[in-house]
């Protein structure tokens, strides 16, 4: 269903005999599928010596600078990898579709078509925003086809030369699905050690999942049957990533913190939808914040939230719970927390799917 696109994306090695063919880069995760990686590799068999053809697609994990790695530290580590050997023949032969033979018109003669199925289990692409002064590539992670020549798919004592390869990196995304639930309501009543008399607190959303960029209406309901006044109310939005690879890590960003000048006499009720919107304009310095995956240098936004089947077999995923804090002066805050999905709009025309 992606067919229609017109582009091709090509990568040529340095020795010029392997050309990578790709007819798109970004493959959508429908929760139970995922888009299957669809290209053609144009082989020169000329000059190939005893060496193979491979074609590889990775998924990995990239936690340090990558400038490191050339003093021997390694911060890169693979999630999955497949490696299919494609010259000489060693009988891999795809069901060819539509993507396939427009690629292979573009191959020519010497083109060799292969296919990729990725697990539903593996993570969407991440980008983690690199501080004003880092260079080389982002941490993160990434997904990467790539084709080289070797004599065994994946020797560790095999140098295999930067010409000898080619290399397109792609990315798994993710869609908000069609049938989402109503938004959630957190309730809170608490007592003070100086007031006979509590507070009782709602916040809630109208609904489950909401679009990248667009504003959130936050319902808040306080019934002060104290004799302090409310003095203002404060709304966060933390994002908390969660990476599990040598041990479960988690770690929280502020997205936004956002005050509003309402207050709440005591003895009286409120009720107010306060709008807001977190946006990764807002946070461009903010070093290690967890962005959808992108490709070179183009824009993006705060990472998707992610939706598995399984969540315990999950490698790296993002999500973005709202934080709402209620400051009550002269006594502690009062804090209720609701979680909040950030994803992108389905594009239209693409098949539709629903949550597991």
């Amino acid at each position: 269903f992606f067919v229609c696109s017109k582009r091709v994306f090509k990568k040529t090695s340095g020795n010029g005999q392997l050309t990578l063919y790709l007819g798109k880069r970004d493959y959508v995760d429908h929760v139970d599928s995922v888009d299957p990686v669809e290209g053609v590799l144009k082989i020169d068999p000329a000059d190939l010596g005893d060496r193979k053809v491979w074609i590889q697609l990775a998924c990995a994990f990239r936690y340090g600078r990558e400038d490191l790695d050339v003093i021997g530290l390694s911060f890169r580590k693979d999630i999955w990898i497949q490696h299919i050997q494609l010259y000489p023949d060693a009988g891999h032969k795809p069901t060819l579709t539509e993507m396939h033979d427009t690629l292979l018109k573009k191959a020519g003669e010497q083109g060799h078509p292969f296919t990729f199925n990725i697990p539903t289990n593996l993570p969407c692409s991440v980008t983690l925003q690199p501080g004003p002064d880092d260079t080389g590539k982002a941490c993160g992670v990434d997904f990467e086809v790539k084709a080289y020549l070797a004599q065994s798919a994946d020797d560790p004592d095999e140098k295999i030369d930067k010409k000898d390869t080619c290399r397109l990196v792609i990315r798994k995304i993710q869609f908000a699905p069609d049938n989402t639930g109503s938004g959630q309501k957190a309730e809170l009543c608490k007592s003070f050690m100086m007031s006979d008399k509590p507070v009782f607190l709602e916040a809630s959303l109208d609904k489950e999942i909401y679009y990248h960029g667009d504003p959130i209406p936050v319902t808040v309901k306080i019934k002060n049957e104290t004799n302090k006044v409310v003095k203002k109310i404060k709304v966060t939005v933390d994002q908390t990533t969660d990476v599990v690879l040598y041990s479960a890590d988690k770690y929280t960003k502020n997205v936004l913190c956002e005050e509003f000048g309402e207050t709440v006499e005591g003895n009286a009720n409120f009720e107010k939808t306060l709008p807001i919107t977190p946006l990764l304009s807002n946070n461009k310095e903010k070093r290690g914040l967890s962005l959808d995956g992108r490709l070179k240098d183009e824009d993006t936004n705060l990472a998707s939230t992610t939706i598995f089947t399984e969540p315990e077999m999950h490698y790296e995923k993002s999500k973005t719970p709202l934080y709402l804090t209620f400051c009550f002066f002269p006594y502690s805050d009062v804090t209720v927390e609701l979680p909040l999905t950030l994803m992108h709009p389905k594009p239209k025309g693409m098949p539709t799917f629903s949550p597991i």
